[in-house]
């Protein structure tokens, strides 16, 4: 059921100050992590511990930015003014993650990292999610949208499916189902089961509006 009240919204003016805050805080964990895997910080094994920070930092964005729409429709928290910035953050962890794989991990060998792929079907997964994201990226600007029109609406739903391809791609490479994948697959199947409910409940909430307007007006 939708919440009865609304929180308050940050003033339009303030906005462009919150979503540059939310970028700096965003990235913070992942120059932190740079900081550790360079002065000896992260272990046995600095380049694979780095490497599954960044991915896990982007999986954290993405489910986050995808949690934006729920939270507007079932508790009027409006973030939509934040959600670009938050797939924006996703998009530079993942690709943070597949730098490190691809320089630090495989040291630019192709042969490597064709053997590799080969080898290890999540990281399929992986490169699948970093394509999609490329194109999501690139359009998320207001000239896009005003372009591409309910074109756009319909790329961004990739978003789901990057989703989806970077669960597979943590899930497969951690080889067991503990607590932290389990976490994820939750709210994953959380957010797709949302998405594919919301027609109907976007229905409900516009005939309860209706009629509650209806008794008003009487």
């Amino acid at each position: 059921m939708a919440s009865a009240f609304s929180l308050p919204s940050l003033p339009k003016q303030y906005q462009p100050a919150a979503i540059w805050g939310l970028y700096v805080i965003g990235l913070v964990p992942g120059v932190w992590y740079f900081y550790l895997a360079a002065t000896g910080g992260l272990g046995f094994n600095p380049v694979k511990d780095f490497e599954h920070l960044l991915g896990i930092w982007a999986l954290r964005f993405l489910c986050l930015g995808l949690c934006v729409t729920p939270l507007r429709d079932l508790f009027n928290i409006n973030l939509i003014a934040y959600r670009r910035a938050l797939g924006l953050i996703a998009f530079y962890y993942v690709l943070a993650h597949f730098a490190v794989y691809l320089v630090l991990d495989r040291g630019l060998i192709f042969s490597s990292i064709i053997a590799d792929i080969l080898k290890r079907p999540y990281i399929m997964f992986g490169m699948a999610g970093l394509v999609m994201l490329i194109p999501l990226a690139i359009t998320s600007n207001r000239w896009s949208i005003r372009k591409l029109g309910s074109r756009w609406n319909t790329l961004h739903r990739l978003s789901y499916f990057i989703l989806i391809a970077g669960i597979l791609h943590f899930v497969l490479a951690r080889k067991s189902l503990t607590l932290e994948p389990v976490f994820y697959i939750s709210v994953m199947l959380i957010l797709l089961g949302y998405r594919a409910a919301r027609p109907a409940i976007m229905a409900r909430k516009r005939a309860r509006k209706a009629a509650n307007a209806q008794r008003v007006s009487r």
